[in-house]
């Protein structure tokens, strides 16, 4: 279940296609709040907890934001 999480951009859909380490400078650059923002490629395995302070953008083999990154 997602919690409101305080204050600032939490979404990020113009992000997706272009290159995963730009998207994470945006991210931090636009939410100052978010305290860790992580490349997620292809196949990997993350946890499935919540949490207000982080944004997981998702890349393709190319290093290509797949997907909206978004807090979570």
């Amino acid at each position: 279940m997602e919690e409101a999480c305080p204050g600032g951009k939490s979404s990020w859909p113009e992000l997706v296609g272009i290159n995963g380490e730009v998207a994470v400078k945006i991210i931090a650059k636009e939410n100052p709040k978010i305290e860790s923002v992580s490349i997620v490629k292809e196949g990997m395995m993350v946890t499935m907890d919540y949490r207000c302070d982080r944004v997981r953008v998702w890349i393709d083999k190319h290093g290509i934001v797949k997907q909206t990154p978004q807090i979570g």
